[in-house]
C-alpha cells in the first residue's frame, strides 16, 4: 500500500508495516505499565503533615505505613508523599499515552475508510454508523469515540499535572483536580480501549483499494527508487534534479513516470526500459519493512 507523509504518497509500505508501528507502541506502552506498579501505586499514611508524630519519636509509625502497604499490596515509600504528587500526574499522562496511541489509530482508520481511499472499513453492523437522510452512510463510529477521547485523556493529563503545583505540606485545593481527572481518565481509557477492540477486531482490509491506491500515481510513489538508482552514476544532486523533473512533467502530463523517464538521455544512458520498469515498480522497494514487522513480532 501507499505510505503516505503530507496525506500524500510518499514511499510504499505494507500495511502489515502500518500495524507493526502501532504494535510498537502498544508494547511500550506495556512495559510503562509494568513500571508504573512499582513507581507509582504507593501507599499513603503520615498524619496531618506527614510527619507520623502521632505515633512517636521512634520507628513506630513507619513500621506501620510499612504494614498497611504489605496489606494493600502498595509500595511502601521512604517519605509520605501528601504533597508530591507526581506518581498520580504520571498515571494519568500514562493513560494519555494509551488514549495518544489509540487516537493516531482511530484517525488512520477515518482517513483510510473515506470513500476516496476505501482501503477499510469498521466491522459492519445494521444501522450503526447510519444517517436519518443519507441510507449509503456508514460512519466510522468507533474511531469518532476514541479521537474524542484520546483529546479528552490528553486533557486529564493536563490536569494532573497542574495539580501537582501543592502549597506546604497539605495542599489547599490543588489536588481537588485529581478527584474528577482520574476517574474520569480511567473511564475514558477502557471506554476507548473497547472501542478499539471492536474497530480492529472486525475491520475490513480492503487489499483491492490499497493496490489501486498504490500505483494511482503511475509510478510517481517509486521517485526516490530511481533516484537511488541513478545517484551512483551521476552524482546525488544530479539524480534528484534528473527525477525531479521527470516527477514534475509526469504530473503535468498525467502520464506514467516510466514514460518520462524513457524520454531522459541520462537515465536511458544508465538503464535499460526494463530496468526502469522494475525501478518504477513500487514493489521492489520496500526497504527493511518485512524485517521490522517480524522483530516487533517477534516481542510478542
Amino acid at each position: 500500500m501507499a505510505g503516505r507523509t503530507h496525506l500524500q504518497h510518499a514511499l510504499p509500505c505494507t500495511f502489515g508495516y502500518k500495524c507493526a508501528v502501532y504494535l510498537s507502541s502498544i508494547q511500550r506502552h506495556e512495559e510503562r505499565l509494568a513500571e508504573i506498579k512499582t513507581r507509582c501505586l504507593l501507599v499513603q499514611f503520615g498524619g496531618a503533615a506527614g510527619t507520623l508524630a502521632s505515633l512517636g519519636q521512634d520507628d513506630t509509625g513507619l513500621r506501620v505505613r510499612e504494614q498497611l502497604g504489605l496489606e494493600l499490596g502498595l509500595k511502601n515509600p521512604p517519605i509520605t508523599w501528601h504533597v508530591a504528587r507526581d506518581n498520580v500526574s504520571e498515571i494519568l499522562n500514562f493513560l494519555a499515552l494509551v488514549g495518544g496511541t489509540l487516537g493516531k489509530i482511530a484517525l488512520d482508520l477515518m482517513i483510510m475508510s473515506s470513500n476516496e481511499f476505501d482501503e477499510v472499513s469498521e466491522p459492519f453492523v445494521p444501522h450503526r454508523g447510519a444517517s436519518s437522510t443519507m441510507p449509503q452512510k456508514r460512519n466510522p463510529i468507533s474511531s469518532e469515540v476514541i479521537l474524542a477521547a484520546s483529546k479528552m485523556l490528553r486533557a486529564k493529563a493536563s490536569l494532573g499535572l497542574d495539580a501537582m503545583v501543592t502549597d506546604f505540606e497539605r495542599a489547599s485545593g490543588p489536588w481537588h483536580l485529581e478527584w474528577v481527572a482520574i476517574p474520569d481518565a480511567f473511564v475514558t481509557a477502557v471506554g476507548a480501549l473497547h472501542q478499539t477492540n471492536f474497530a480492529l477486531g472486525g475491520l475490513v482490509i480492503k487489499v483491492e483499494s490499497m493496490e489501486r491506491n498504490l500505483h494511482s500515481t503511475k509510478g510517481l510513489i517509486a521517485g526516490e527508487a530511481v533516484m537511488m538508482a541513478l545517484a551512483p552514476h551521476v552524482g546525488r544532486q544530479q539524480a534528484h534534479d534528473v527525477v525531479y523533473e521527470a516527477c514534475k512533467s509526469t504530473i503535468e502530463r498525467d502520464c506514467s513516470l516510466v514514460e518520462t523517464l524513457g524520454e531522459s538521455e541520462v537515465l536511458t544512458g544508465v538503464f535499460t526500459r526494463d530496468q526502469l520498469s522494475k525501478l518504477c515498480d513500487p514493489l521492489y522497494y520496500m526497504g527493511a519493512s518485512q524485517l521490522m514487522v517480524d522483530a516487533v513480532l517477534r516481542r510478542e
